[in-house]
């Protein structure tokens, strides 16, 4: 039973860690097989422990750890490929990712096209150019992985997203022709079309996508606030 339960050699990134008791630390780890997972890096405080420098955020790993219980034991971690230098902005919107996946991704469900999603847009995050664009697609493509209906294409009444026309966007229900009602975002069609298409270019689409997907993020937090939110007010973000 125990050997079943070990995991080797496992795609991860490290979302956050905190201190567990005297010396060791509790790391939330995002798996490609296993989704968001705790594990238990016992000794990791110790000035003089193998795991000590390696549980850094943002950077391809593989690791080897096992249990059967919610928080599971971690035996080794290893780089999985080159290491990213990611600074200054970028490295403010990496913990944003970060935030967002230890907020809304439930521990222990697996999403394997969205930790493609998460590895792509921390390749992004490391050349440091296009970082509001790197957001926005992350953001759009985490909401739909876990099941968050964000229409792009349709009206709440089915009819086709016309590029001349502005809505006004629901977060329980999508885009209605209209302008103005509170507790929505106003966006044009064109703006609708250019992010289902995953097209940015225009300033006004990466201006509006960024007024929509925040809107829609704060819509599933809930109330208690992101802490990356003071570091991007900041960074200008």
């Amino acid at each position: 039973m125990a050997s079943a339960s070990k995991k080797e050699n496992q795609n991860i990134y490290i979302l956050h860690t905190y201190p567990f008791k005297e010396t060791s630390l509790i790391v939330e780890m995002l798996s490609k097989e296993f989704g968001r997972i705790a594990v238990a890096a016992k000794g990791a405080r110790r000035p003089r422990s193998s795991l000590r420098g390696m549980l850094l955020p943002l950077q391809p790993l593989q690791a080897t750890w096992s249990g059967l219980n919610e928080l599971k034991t971690l035996h080794s971690i290893e780089w999985s490929d080159r290491f990213l230098s990611i600074e200054g902005d970028a490295l403010i919107c990496g913990f944003y990712l970060n935030e967002l996946m230890m907020r809304l991704l439930p521990k222990d469900d697996p999403h394997p096209a969205l930790y493609d999603h998460y590895h792509q847009a921390v390749l992004a995050l490391s050349k440091n150019k296009g970082l509001s664009v790197t957001l926005r697609r992350f953001e759009l493509r985490l909401l739909q992985e876990l099941g968050y209906q964000v229409p792009l294409n349709n009206d709440i009444h089915g009819r086709i997203i016309d590029f001349d026309k502005t809505y006004i966007y629901h977060a329980d229900s999508g885009p209605l022709e209209g302008k103005g009602l509170e507790g929505s975002v106003e966006i044009s069609g064109k703006t609708l079309i250019d992010m289902a298409a995953d097209n940015y270019q225009d300033p006004l689409t990466e201006k509006q996508s960024k007024q929509l997907m925040r809107y829609l993020i704060n819509h599933y937090i809930g109330d208690k606030p992101l802490h990356s939110k003071q570091l991007f007010m900041a960074a200008g973000e």
